[in-house]
């Protein structure tokens, strides 16, 4: 499994590296997309660099201030970065309107477009490599860095694509068009980031496919007849899962123990770094009631599948 920390490292140094040739490239043609471009990198550098501390700080040990670990810093993180993108928005559309209402020529535009092609073609390889120790670790964080990255390919390649319209056509004004083009753009994807990265922080429960996995493994033992009180929530890549497991009566303790333990270990193997507590009811199919889950009705549910 690749390491979370050299992931957010370089994605700190490629980062580094764009804002400094954005900046310089920005400069010298006098483009607001070149420079919106910049400003989004530099955003992307500090979201990096949150990125990079809050997977160290998330693995650090559960400790007797933190019973529950330090999962939800990640998901602060990413709720942070979403923050900073939004603040990246609003200075380029700031940018963008300056400079539709005092247009300038875009100067060195071979320049500007070789840039921002370096630019996709770099962002490119380091977000599938986020994206892909993301997946490995469950980090929020990770994955919200890969999807700023992301998205700085496809505003890198408008805006290049803006700066040769603007050679081919000498209409100037796409520069600052394109830069709130960009704003758009990326202002979705904060709001997508932080729905998600935010969501754990309130100790919302696992999404639905999660939770329908759950219930399988729950009701893969004929010995449990239903369960109920199901309470989930997740913290960062980890999560933590109560439930209470509805045995037949005549189980005694040490086999309604082994039951528990066997399925504990079934959600552990099921889901990496699960923190599960069980608790065992003797009680028979009719004594369900309205809130618990029937585990001959899941059984029949994916019979039919």
């Amino acid at each position: 499994m690749a390491n979370k920390a050299d992931a957010a490292r370089l994605s700190v140094i490629s980062n580094t590296t764009l804002v400094v040739i954005k900046l310089a490239a920005g400069i010298l043609s006098g483009s607001v997309a070149i420079i919106s471009e910049a400003a989004h990198s530099a955003i992307d550098l500090v979201a990096a660099a949150i990125a990079y501390f809050s997977v160290k700080a998330a693995d650090v040990p559960a400790d007797r201030e933190h019973p529950f670990g330090h999962g939800k810093i990640e998901n602060l993180s990413g709720t942070i970065e979403a923050v900073l993108i939004f603040t990246a928005a609003i200075y380029i559309v700031y940018e963008a309107i300056l400079k539709l209402h005092h247009p300038e020529p875009v100067q060195k535009m071979a320049l500007g477009m070789t840039v921002m092609l370096i630019s996709a073609i770099v962002n490119v390889a380091i977000s599938r490599w986020l994206f892909r120790v993301a997946k490995q670790t469950d980090s929020v964080a990770l994955e919200a860095d890969a999807h700023h990255l992301s998205v700085d390919v496809y505003t890198s390649l408008g805006v290049m694509v803006g700066l040769l319209l603007i050679q081919l056509t000498g209409v100037h004004a796409l520069d600052p068009i394109i830069g709130l083009v960009v704003a758009v753009v990326i202002s979705k994807v904060a709001y997508d980031l932080v729905r998600k990265a935010a969501a754990p922080l309130i100790d919302a429960g696992l999404p639905e496919d999660e939770l329908d996995r759950l219930s399988h493994l729950l009701c893969s033992d004929s010995r449990i007849i239903a369960y109920h009180k199901l309470r989930t929530r997740k913290a960062g890549g980890e999560r933590h899962i109560d439930v209470h497991l509805l045995v037949p009566s005549e189980l005694s303790v040490a086999e309604g123990h082994k039951v528990a333990e066997e399925i504990e270990d079934k959600i552990r193997a099921e889901f990496d770094r699960a923190h599960v507590i069980t608790h065992v009811e003797p009680m028979g199919e009719e004594e369900v009631g309205e809130t618990g889950v029937v585990c001959k009705d899941v059984r029949r549910r994916e019979r039919l599948r």
